[in-house]
């Protein structure tokens, strides 16, 4: 009997492992803070799939996604690639610095924090 149900409880481990997975949609976070390290609400952050895209700012990857008010853009359930990223707010922007993301890690929460400047 104990055998059985030890059994069981492994056979229940494995399946809340993979529904927890599957639950869990690709997702990037995105935080942006100014130069002197506060919190950018209102920016607006895109993210390209190629460079020649992030260049031109064409062909955006998902749709563009405004900053919340604890500098916060979230994007769900997106591809697991690497991405171009652009944040503007005003005459801010992130040119120059931290301009790609590395390959996202699949059915996670990936989280980045941009710094925007002038």
């Amino acid at each position: 009997m104990k055998k059985v149900f030890f059994l069981l409880l492994v056979v229940m481990s494995f399946t809340a492992i993979t529904v927890s997975a599957q639950l869990i949609k690709t997702t990037l976070q995105v935080t942006v803070r100014n130069g002197l390290g506060n919190l950018e609400q209102g920016a607006k952050v895109t993210l390209y799939k190629t460079k020649e895209d992030y260049e031109k700012s064409i062909n955006p990857a998902t749709a563009i996604i405004e900053t919340d008010k604890a500098g916060k853009a979230i994007f769900k359930n997106i591809e697991a690639i690497a991405y171009y990223i652009l944040v503007e707010k005003g005459d801010q922007n992130n040119n120059g610095a931290g301009e790609k993301i590395e390959k996202l890690e699949a059915n996670k929460i990936n989280k980045v924090t941009v710094v925007i400047s002038d």
